[in-house]
């Protein structure tokens, strides 16, 4: 355990301080406001609207043919699972460890979530996902790397072909991630990535669905709310394509405003600088927790070199009455921990329990084991490795506190 010389020093920064936005982006949406075209579709002379840009640059980023930018991941999850053809009570394959957006995508589009097990490292359960790919005759796989942690996208995707299930990637927390050297986002037909505050772009709110099929690409476009000005897109599929899909897709009015875009697209180059801050200061934490010995972290694998803006640990010998004393003497103390394991959802962590409008019964005790230990921390980059000491010394305190008690 971290020597803490008596007790540590109250933490004092906060740790929900997100990412800069870049003063270029912030001058490029003032100019957009005085402007007035704030709408992404419209009559654009001497030039394209910022939206489009933006899907041309992060198409060019990912390595994709096309994407589509929309006012929220959630928004582009709900469209995959349209452009997959998902109907009214069509079973879903879902992470149970996941947050309320994935299922709520899933029960917008009408879907029935059927959740699959998570491991002890985060992580999809392949067992429990072949066992319910055979089982539940779901066709469509909405898998969530969820805070981050990427299971086998190789072993993911040989298992998906072979019951012929069809993948979309939920990104939130992977922008700038790869498994065995391949971009997170292009395992599945679709990838979903995240613009809010908290995650790798901070642009507030916003989403990007991606994809290599030209008539995915095409229904996302109309669903996102084109009206007949879809030639307007970044990456736009060519006209036959739209000629077999924008007399029979709805209008959700999904899209991205300009100021978003404006906000997003300068910190497209930055994600790499990013990447490697973030890894910086979750080696600096896990390299201290990992001296606690009440403390149990995921195992990384060699092939996931991920972008972790947030760190996961597990306390599994502890009860829930222990475990929620000692994360009230941190917060007291100035580090604010997340616990997924709370009767009650609190904040971001609900999970699956807490989600009555999924109607069909399902048990999944590896996962409410997992669930019952799981403690979360937002990384901001501010961070230096003095901080993560004394966040660490402040959390083994607590811990020897309690078991005092």
């Amino acid at each position: 355990m971290p020597p803490t010389n008596g007790k540590p020093p109250r933490f004092t920064k906060d740790l929900s301080d997100p990412v800069t936005v870049p003063a270029a982006a912030i001058e490029r949406a003032t100019e957009i406001m005085r402007g007035g075209r704030l709408f992404r579709y419209g009559e654009f002379k001497g030039g394209i609207s910022e939206v489009a840009a933006l899907e041309r640059e992060f198409a060019d980023y990912l390595g994709v043919s096309y994407a589509v930018a929309m006012n929220s991941c959630g928004s582009t999850m709900f469209a995959a699972l349209k452009c997959l053809d998902v109907m009214p009570g069509d079973p879903v394959l879902v992470n149970a460890f996941t947050l309320a957006p994935v299922p709520g995508a899933i029960e917008h589009a009408g879907g029935q979530s059927v959740f699959v097990q998570c491991n002890e490292d985060y992580c999809v359960d392949l067992e429990d996902l072949e066992h319910k790919a055979i089982s539940s005759g779901a066709r469509v796989f909405l898998m969530s790397h969820m805070r981050g942690h990427l299971a086998d996208m190789q072993a993911v995707r040989a298992l998906c072909s072979r019951h012929n299930i069809r993948l979309i990637e939920d990104c939130a927390h992977t922008l700038g991630a790869s498994w065995a050297g391949q971009a997170s986002g292009t395992f599945g037909e679709v990838g979903c990535f995240s613009l809010q505050t908290f995650k790798h772009i901070n642009a507030g709110e916003g989403g990007i669905l991606t994809t290599n099929s030209e008539d995915i690409a095409a229904r996302a476009i109309l669903y996102s709310g084109s009206y007949m000005l879809y030639a307007q897109n970044g990456t736009p599929p060519a006209e036959p394509v739209f000629e077999r899909y924008k007399y029979t897709t709805p209008n959700c009015s999904l899209r991205m405003n300009e100021l978003v875009a404006a906000l997003a697209r300068p910190q497209i180059g930055l994600l790499q600088q990013r990447a490697e801050l973030w890894r910086e200061r979750y080696h600096w934490l896990e390299e201290s927790l990992a001296q606690i010995p009440q403390v149990s972290l995921p195992r990384r694998p060699p092939e996931e070199q991920h972008v972790p803006s947030s760190i996961q640990f597990s306390l599994p010998g502890l009860d829930g009455t222990a475990i929620a004393e000692v994360l009230a003497r941190c917060k007291a103390d100035g580090v604010d921990i997340k616990w997924f394991g709370r009767e009650t959802p609190v904040a971001f962590t609900s999970t699956w329990k807490h989600w009555r409008y999924v109607k069909v019964e399902q048990a999944l005790p590896e996962t409410e084991k997992m669930l019952g230990g799981l403690c979360d921390m937002r990384i901001p980059l501010s961070l230096t490795q003095e901080d993560c000491q004394v966040i660490v010394a402040v959390l083994a305190d607590a811990i020897t506190e309690v078991a005092k008690a």
